[in-house]
Order: C-alpha cells, then sequence, then structure tokens
C-alpha cells in the first residue's frame, strides 16, 4: 500500500530518481531557469527549495549539508557566492514554475522553472511600482496619495482623518452598482 506516500515517483527507482533531481537541481542553479516536464519541475521545486533555504546560512555545516544534496563543487560555490546574496530577505518561495505548453513528440505538458530573483525583466517591471499590495477594491482619490507623499508624515495622519468624515455609506452603495 502507499498510504501517505505523496512524493511524485516519477517512473523511476530511487536511485535514478535521485540521480535525476540532483542533475536537475545542478542545472537551475547554474542557469538560474531550465525547460521540462511539469511534473518533473514540480518534484525539483520540492528538492530544491530547502537546499536554497539551507545556503541562506553559509557556515561550513550547511555547505556540506548542500554539498552532499548536489554533488558539484561549482553548483555549491555558485549557491553559496551567488544565489544566496539575492535569495537572503525572501522568506520562501524561490522558484517559479511557468506551463509552456505540450511536447511535439509525446504530448508531454512542459514547463519552464526558473529562480525568482533572477528574471531581469519581471523585476524591473515590479521594481519601478510601489511596494505593498492594495487591499481594497475602490482606488483612493489621486489627492489623498500624492499628498502624504510630498508633505510627510503629519500630512498623512491628516488626510487618513479627513477621509472617513467625507464618505457616506450612501455613496459606497451607488459606487459598487456603478461598476457593475
Amino acid at each position: 500500500m502507499r498510504h501517505g506516500k505523496k512524493f511524485n515517483h516519477l517512473g523511476r527507482k530511487k536511485g535514478h530518481r535521485d540521480s535525476l533531481l540532483m542533475n536537475l537541481a545542478q542545472a537551475l542553479i547554474q542557469h538560474k531557469r531550465i525547460n521540462t516536464t511539469l511534473a518533473k519541475a514540480k518534484a525539483l521545486r520540492s528538492f530544491v527549495e530547502p537546499i536554497l533555504t539551507k545556503a541562506k546560512e553559509n557556515t561550513t555545516h550547511s555547505r556540506r549539508i548542500v554539498f552532499s544534496d548536489l554533488q558539484n563543487k561549482d553548483s555549491v560555490k555558485e549557491l553559496f557566492d551567488v544565489i544566496a546574496e539575492k535569495i537572503m530577505d525572501r522568506p520562501g518561495g524561490y522558484c517559479r514554475i511557468i506551463k509552456t505548453g505540450f511536447r511535439q513528440g509525446d504530448g508531454a505538458e512542459t514547463a519552464m522553472i526558473e529562480l525568482v530573483d533572477f528574471n531581469t525583466v519581471l523585476t524591473a517591471k515590479t521594481g519601478s511600482k510601489a511596494a505593498g499590495t492594495r487591499r481594497g477594491r475602490r482606488k483612493s482619490s489621486g489627492t489623498s496619495s500624492a499628498a502624504p507623499a510630498a508633505a510627510g508624515v503629519a500630512a498623512a495622519a491628516v488626510a487618513a482623518a479627513v477621509a472617513p468624515e467625507t464618505e457616506s455609506p450612501a455613496d459606497e452603495v451607488t459606487s459598487t452598482n456603478e461598476e457593475e
């Protein structure tokens, strides 16, 4: 029975599967982005993310633990010297999987797996935006968001105190009806 065995065996025996994941992890660390099948990409993500977490602590012990998983000095050096600096402030989620379609020969679903912090195109787009997420559904008025940036913290407190008084529940009802 296979109760509780949740990882994908990838149609291989244990030794072959370990070698496959080790080679894929080495390629991902060296090239920062690889193309493979979706099943292998998902298995690789669960294999490589704990390794990337261990690389954030640059000690002899963590280097030896990572080397036992990767078995490649160049990959370990690249991981601790280059990659660890970029992922230091990230709490997790170091890899991104993007589906790329189906393979011509056998119809297998393919995917690209990449290290999130090394996508220069995407980080250039999001880097220009303001940090943080918008939690509400409605946009705030342009004057209240521009005033705190220009006038400082005191203006932000005044704008926050004045903004709720100007809105009424009737305005919210009509604005939600207009959006629909």
